[in-house]
């Protein structure tokens, strides 16, 4: 069959070879929109109905041919057939394949599909496509019955012939037709190019033709560095890090059920405090009006002043959340206008140097950051010159049978690239003589690269560049809002249409919302494009530090949100342009300013609290704008386009758990609206293609149960209920279904896009259904790619990995005997006492231990992990928790959870800070001790204030202010208020114990032992005392009026040197002299600086052939005995002494004697004295 539509009028032409009966005219309007009738053409065969379609053609002439996937089936397939019947396509209708499989006035609209549709990847065939886009269900027949259809049903053949056509037309005339032609009129191709090229070749033809406008020559192609070497390393790859991705949380967070909420009170009240300023900026900068002009301004203000000062006041609560996805609005073309970033205007120091506004105070260059991140070899750059000087060296064969050999200068830069990195992986694997002869002993590296390196780097962005490359974004930005702005105008038009029941109009507003809809989203599409652009292979305008500097800013900007969120509420998923987050429900949302002149203004506080963030970290004030060509004057702004957009609030979202321990999984979540359809659906198996379509009805019926209970026990409960039935579906191996209905679940589906000789080598299920395939059907039906393999995993062979268990649907729809036999050969016996003539049946064969895995990873990643993270028992007691997650289990519930190690020293050092007396001097009250020195204990923080001030109070060193003869004295260890504490009494013998005479050692051994160990101790406890009063006399100097009185100078030396050698010492710096070996230690002691020469004596060994007699020898010092390094011979060994050396008479006789001259000055210059 052919069905086709022209002009909202239908044609079906049938091959009467196929079909078993006449199909007469009819009608296929799936929607009232979407009208289909169709004139039928009953044709004898298939010959007679190519002709009765070429025919047609030529008498319509059409001047668009629409197909959806036309490519690479639709003009393919008729070509080849026409072929067969003796015809020729081209000469027929004019059209011909190319060898790109392109046709001239042909629009294919998967091509739209795949570039600006933005539907899943999953959800790109035709079908899934009418359903998303066009809103109904289309006739679904498989292919494997078709051919019965057409025999046993061919009416249902035919509906499901025409209604591809009726979905390739509306879908074309909807969508794609309004959105190519209006593309066409602003970049210079033809529409079915602009359909079939690339964004980023869009991006550059647009950026070309504004190029040619603005007298700008065109750059070439960019061409990669041949070598670029980091640090002596030769680079494999270099990149920039881009926006970050993350996953914060796991469950399931409803509107209507409470959660706990842990705020900062510091937060909250950093908003109170700068209310003003954000509210001021709402309304003069979103709402371009003056603050006086507000008449309800204090209202409002005091409204939501009131609300913060409620969550600050009781920062811990338990409500129910607001949850909103804080998006920023076109964050990278904005980050791009904001900053007046193109590739052009990066430039380097030496280009700012020679330019003309290169002057004292210059504005016009912006420095910016962004991070680099490299690959390199291990290689060194030694190791990698002369890997390539051996391949210089080196002939290779030659290109051709029987010509000339080749050297290394012959071959293309791509081979000799290849070949060069080829030997540089081998010799850092391992070393081969024939790599590397003079390192072929020794093995270095034993790996290729090594770990990638992400360093933070600068770029300079120059504010005078020619700005054509912004224009053009900024000029598809605005188009962009434009068309937002006008779809949003005419849904509300449509919304009125609705209330007042005219059809007409109705259908009116709806067309145009479709039409402004598809344009804004495809602008979108190629607006987010003029990023990536810049990072495309063989862009004109190329530039890796211009993409690092926008994603490292767009990563900035969320990161600070994300901070701050996090202190008002919880933040649950960071995206590359936005947050999802809860929020309490008290916290401040939409208000409404009203004007003087009866204007409304309405604002959203959690939009305005972060737009005012940005702004004050991202507003470019030195952004320039030509005025005067001719005397090329600048005119210096502000410019800030980076604004928050608040999606929400919704009713619910669900965010999955990872089987891994410490792992979020990224990208994936549900969001429901209030009304209980999906908001959005992102990443699950639902939305992909070949995934167990056992999974994908699981998750398709258990994300609408996440919106019932009222608690969140019974939320679990409702979702359990789904996961217990499919359990119960394993567990009794599909007894209530029927043999292709079990099979349509437990069944996977892969298409394959090589051909199965280009898998050589490799496993996979539908490799190995491939080969099986080929087995019972021939090689000739998968000898081509794009292969469809449908697949079930059997359990037998016991020993072989999933992989090779992997069994072929086709092989159940066969003849019971060849079924039977190929089964056999695959899984071993399988008779199990059936009749042979029988088909075997599936349940006998599948590994039902695998589907249970499988759904159980579904229910545990959805289900039963995230229901523990939320404190919420298992759900599903059959699916057993990880091991490790009952441990993270505990450690959230546990009341005495370990504190933070910061948290140790907040305490301690408020309750110091407030002990301490402040650096201004305070008048001192008569009769108040006055606090002149403290210090608290690494132990004593965290130990709350009290703890802290008690032992300040030990600490503490006070001198009275009390008049003469009051004064108290101050206390010690050895003072009468201590004399009773039985700790201050030292333990073991004083020194009246050693008054006896020592025993003799030789008479009395062990007498004399037992007094030298008493004598031991007593020289340790004095040592201990000296280490006490050194301590203490260092402490007094804060208190001159207390310091001792020493004896004299005599006295007063001893003192110091005490306290100096009983004290530690902390060197601050160690200076080398003009002495060589005398260095100038600076250290700290006792809070006094001292300068204390060191002097470091250094022994060299000369092996001379001097005589011990030789005036030269005797100068050099003592002859030794020495085994000299490296298996040297020695002849008469001397050992010198660096300080011998430093005298100049005997510098001045060995400087006489030329062999020792050399020797000489490399042992006494400065720099050869290390340690």
């Amino acid at each position: 069959m052919i069905s086709y539509m022209v002009d909202k009028q239908g044609y079906l032409i049938v091959n009467r070879e196929v079909v078993s009966e006449d199909i007469n005219d009819f009608e296929y309007t799936p929607k009232p929109e979407f009208e289909g009738p169709f004139i039928v053409w009953n044709e004898p065969n298939e010959a007679a109905l190519l002709k009765r379609w070429f025919e047609h053609m030529r008498e319509v002439k059409p001047g668009v041919y629409v197909t959806y996937n036309g490519d690479f089936f639709d003009w393919p397939f008729i070509e080849t057939r026409a072929s067969k019947n003796g015809m020729d396509m081209k000469q027929e209708v004019g059209f011909a394949m190319t060898k790109d499989n392109q046709f001239a006035v042909h629009m294919d609209c998967m091509h739209w599909v795949n570039r600006d549709s933005y539907l899943p990847q999953g959800s790109r065939g035709l079908k899934a496509v009418t359903k998303a886009k066009l809103g109904y269900d289309p006739v679904e027949v498989h292919p494997e019955d078709m051919i019965r259809f057409a025999a046993e049903h061919p009416h249902k053949m035919a509906s499901y012939s025409v209604s591809d056509a009726v979905a390739t037309y509306y879908l074309y005339m909807t969508y794609i037709h309004p959105f190519i032609f209006s593309l066409s009129t602003i970049i210079p191709m033809p529409p079915d190019e602009v359909l079939r090229k690339g964004s980023g070749t869009l991006c550059e033809v647009l950026l070309m033709v504004q190029a040619y406008e603005a007298n700008i020559v065109c750059p070439n192609k960019h061409t990669a560095q041949a070598e670029t070497m980091y640090k002596g390393h030769l680079l494999e790859s270099e990149t920039y890090i881009g926006g970050k991705v993350e996953a914060l949380e796991s469950g399931v967070f409803r509107s209507d059920l409470p959660m706990r909420f842990k705020c900062k009170p510091e937060a909250y009240q950093a908003l109170v405090d700068k209310l003003d300023k954000d509210l001021e900026y709402a309304i003069t900068v979103e709402c371009k009006t003056a603050v006086e002009d507000v008449a309800n301004y204090t209202a409002v203000r005091d409204e939501i002043k009131a609300q913060l000062e409620s969550l600050r006041d009781v920062p811990n609560r338990e409500e129910c959340p607001l949850i909103y996805h804080l998006d920023v609005a076109a964050m990278y073309p904005n980050i791009i206008l904001t900053n007046r970033l193109q590739p052009s205007a990066i430039v380097t120091d030496e280009q700012c140097a020679a330019c003309d506004f290169n002057k004292p105070g210059k504005t016009c260059l912006r420095p910016m950051e962004w991070v680099w991140r490299g690959e390199h070899y291990s290689a060194t750059s030694a190791e990698y010159n002369s890997i390539k000087a051996q391949l210089a060296s080196e002939s290779f064969p030659p290109q051709l049978a029987g010509g000339p050999v080749r050297f290394h200068q012959d071959l293309s830069y791509e081979e000799r690239s290849k070949m060069l990195k080829d030997r540089l992986k081998k010799y850092s694997q391992k070393a081969s003589p024939c790599l590397m002869p003079a390192a072929a002993a020794f093995l270095v590296y034993k790996r290729v690269l090594d770990k990638p390196t992400c360093e933070v780097r600068e770029a300079g962005v120059c504010m005078r560049e020619n700005d054509f490359y912004v224009g053009t974004v900024r000029a598809f930005r605005d188009r962009r809002y434009e068309y937002k702005g006008l779809n949003k105008k005419w849904k509300g038009k449509l919304d009125e249409a609705k209330a007042s029941g005219d059809m007409i109009q109705v259908q009116q507003a709806a067309d145009m919302v479709v039409l402004y809809d598809s344009l804004q989203l495809a602008h979108k599409c190629i607006l987010n494009s003029f990023y990536g652009y810049v990072m495309r292979k063989g862009a004109r305008w190329y530039s890796m530090q211009m993409a690092g500097v926008v994603t490292y800013a767009g990563a900035q900007i969320i990161q600070r949100a994300a901070r701050l969120v996090e202190q008002l509420g919880t933040p649950l998923e960071l995206d590359t342009d936005g947050i999802w987050c809860c929020l309490p429900c008290s916290f401040p949302e939409n208000f409404k300013f009203q004007t003087k002149q009866g204007k409304d203004l309405k604002i959203s506080y959690p939009c305005v609290m972060l737009n005012v963030m940005v702004a004050e970290s991202n507003t470019n004030d030195q952004y320039a704008t030509l005025v005067d060509p001719a005397t090329r004057q600048y005119k210096t702004s502000s410019e800030m386009s980076i604004e928050f957009e608040v999606d929400g609030p919704y009713k619910a979202m669900v965010l999955p758990a990872s089987k891994e321990e410490g792992k979020l999984i990224k990208k994936r979540y549900a969001v429901f609206n209030f009304d209980g359809t999906l908001a959005e659906l992102k990443g699950f198996e639902l939305k992909r293609r070949g995934e167990l379509k056992l999974i994908k009805v699981f998750q398709s019926e258990v994300f609408e149960r996440f919106l019932l209970g009222d608690t969140l026990e019974e939320c679990y409960e409702a979702v359990a209920e789904v996961a217990n039935r499919w359990l119960d579906m394993l567990d009794t191996q599909g007894v209530d279904l029927s043999h292709d209905e079990l099979l349509s679940f437990i069944s996977e589906s892969c298409t394959m896009s090589k051909a199965l000789d280009e898998y050589e080598g490799r496993k996979s299920c539908a490799i190995t259904t491939a080969r099986r395939l080929a087995q019972f059907l021939g090689d000739e039906r998968i000898k081509d790619k794009g292969l469809n393999c449908n697949y079930v995993i059997a359990r037998r062979p016991d020993n072989l990995p999933t992989s090779d268990r992997a069994i072929p649907v086709a092989i159940f729809s066969t003849e019971p005997s060849v079924a039977r036999t190929y089964l056999r050969k695959w899984c071993g016996d399988i008779a199990g006492g059936r009749n042979a003539e029988e088909a075997p049946d599936v349940r006998e064969l599948v590994d039902w231990a695998y589907y249970k895995e499988r759904l159980g990873s579904a229910i545990q990643k959805i289900i039963t992990i995230p229901a523990a993270m939320q404190r919420v028992s298992n759900p599903v007691p059959r699916v057993k928790h990880p091991d490790w997650l009952h441990k993270k289990v505990r450690e959230k519930t546990d009341k005495f959870q370990q504190r933070r190690l910061d948290g140790f020293f907040r305490a301690g050092m408020k309750a110091c800070n407030e002990a301490c007396a402040s650096e201004e001097p305070q008048p001192h009250q008569p009769g108040m001790p006055e606090v002149v020195a403290m210090e608290v204990e690494m132990e004593d923080m965290g130990m709350g204030s009290h703890a802290v001030d008690a032992r300040v109070s030990k600490m503490a060193r006070a001198v009275s202010k009390m008049p003469a003869g009051q004064q108290v004295q101050d206390m010690d260890l050895g003072s009468e208020e201590n004399a009773g504490d039985t700790r201050n009494i030292p333990a073991g013998p004083s020194s009246q114990d050693l008054q006896e005479p020592c025993p003799d050692r030789h008479d009395d051994p062990a007498a004399w032992i037992k007094h030298q160990k008493r004598k031991w101790q007593v020289a340790v406890q004095e040592r201990k005392r000296r280490k006490l009063e050194a301590a203490k006399a260092a402490a007094k100097p804060l208190a001159p009026s207390r310091a001792p009185r020493a004896a004299g100078a005599a006295g007063f030396f001893r003192q110091q040197a005490a306290a100096a050698t009983h004290t530690h010492w902390q060197l601050i710096q160690l200076a080398a002299t003009h002495t060589p070996g005398l260095f100038k230690a600076w250290v700290l002691v006792n809070r006094q600086v001292y300068a204390v020469p060191l002097r470091v004596a250094r022994t060299f060994y000369v092996n001379s052939s001097l005589p011990p007699e030789n005036p030269v020898a005797v100068a050099l010092g003592r002859r030794v005995v020495r085994t000299l390094p490296y298996g040297q011979e020695p002849f008469n060994v001397y050992q010198v002494r660096a300080e011998d050396l430093l005298h100049e008479a005997t510098k001045a006789s060995l400087k006489q004697e030329p062999m020792t001259a050399s020797l000489l000055k490399k042992l006494i210059r400065p720099s050869g004295y290390r340690f």
